[in-house]
């Protein structure tokens, strides 16, 4: 399928108009990404699995995983059923490496920045409450 292709298709699920997609020229980034992430969601998931918690209000303990879609949106029923702010609120940009190696058609869990991401709290010997800390990478995705 060639790009204008995905691009008509991905335009119609988020509701472009014809002048909006035009704007999106032949040879613009943003239509490698819509292809290679199109093409990704159907194998792979992200999953933030927690490797790290103590003392956690919202009770995340390690083994714990957040599923999100390529595109990053959270599989809430994949998802612990409490989603803290603090914790979720780290995440793009793991996300949006993960996005732009797809994009790139580079291996897309061989980035090092922020491959580990924690929630802000600092515990409770810092003046906090407890502290999580999850693991970001790409999985086969389960069918």
């Amino acid at each position: 399928m060639d790009e204008k292709k995905f691009l008509r298709r991905f335009g119609e699920r988020v509701g472009y108009t014809d002048v909006e997609m035009e704007q999106i020229p032949e040879g613009d980034p943003r239509l490698r990404q819509i292809t290679k992430l199109t093409r990704a969601a159907a194998r792979y998931s992200i999953a933030a699995e927690v490797v790290a918690a103590r003392h956690c209000n919202s009770g995340y303990k390690v083994g714990d995983k957040f599923i999100l879609d390529v595109d990053g949106n959270f599989v809430t029923k994949l998802c612990p059923p409490r989603m803290c702010v603090y914790l979720v609120a780290q995440m793009p940009v793991p996300v949006a490496l993960i996005n732009e190696r797809l994009s790139e058609g580079l291996d897309p869990n061989q980035f090092h920045f922020m491959k580990y991401v924690r929630c802000p709290d600092a515990g409770v010997e810092c003046a906090g409450y407890g502290e999580v800390m999850v693991q970001v990478s790409v999985v086969p995705r389960v069918k």
